[in-house]
């Protein structure tokens, strides 16, 4: 069974909130999470990617390579034998293009939303070598690591739950911006609940989450751990 030390989150970028969006001028982290399985190394996001002038001039991103980040914890990106992403904006799925040939799970709804005009970069979601696994619903990956969607912050949001000697974690991405807003969603972020795809899938997703009795909880851009009392 997982323990706690086989769960290491990333700092993988920060990027400032653009002009017209809430909290413009703000910096947001985004981070990505690494699973050591007795099955394998599991990537959950990968985090802003390279070489597109557009996110550069928007987000102004300062990035933390993800490659540099796996070498610190001894791991190379031809030993990830998985990826999953919460979803495919391009703060998620950056560097995807680093794991050519390693199944990479996301939802179906999100696969298909992400091939619509403006909602991420092609290029780093269908690059040469990718293998995308879609997922319609529920599903356990590997023994103790079972995907849940959790739409609301877009159509094919999902979190990963996993099973672990000292208790229940889930990995929620982005089904709450923050851990305060995990605890008290009637006190909506502004670029969480008060910006989501759909206000009350989103509420229907935390409620799911919570339900799940997680010890703790990691989120995509907010350093904090939530954690049960």
């Amino acid at each position: 069974m997982l323990s706690l030390a086989d769960i290491k989150p990333l700092h993988l970028a920060d990027v400032t909130l653009p002009r017209g969006t809430p909290l413009e001028g703000q910096s947001c982290p985004v981070y990505g999470f690494v699973v050591t399985h007795t099955d394998g190394i599991v990537m959950i996001d990968t985090g802003v990617g390279g070489d597109h002038p557009g996110i550069e001039a928007l987000y102004r991103p300062v990035r933390w390579p993800l490659a540099d980040g796996l070498a610190e914890l001894g791991i190379a990106p031809a030993d990830v034998a998985l990826v999953i992403n919460t979803h495919l904006h391009f703060d998620h799925c950056g560097d995807n293009r680093l794991f050519p040939g390693r199944p990479i799970f996301a939802q179906r709804a999100e696969y298909e939303a992400a091939h619509a005009p403006d909602y991420t970069i092609p290029d780093w979601v269908d690059f040469p070598g990718a293998i995308y696994e879609l997922v319609e619903g529920e599903r356990e990956v590997l023994p103790g690591l079972t995907l849940i969607p959790t739409p609301g912050h877009t159509s094919g949001h999902q979190s990963v739950l996993l099973e672990t000697s000292t208790g229940r974690i889930v990995i929620a991405g982005q089904a709450a911006y923050t851990a305060s807003e995990y605890v008290n969603p009637e006190e909506a972020h502004a670029r969480g609940l008060e910006s989501a795809w759909d206000r009350q899938k989103c509420l229907e997703s935390l409620r799911r989450l919570r339900e799940l009795g997680p010890q703790r909880v990691y989120f995509s851009h907010d350093p904090t751990v939530w954690e049960a009392s």
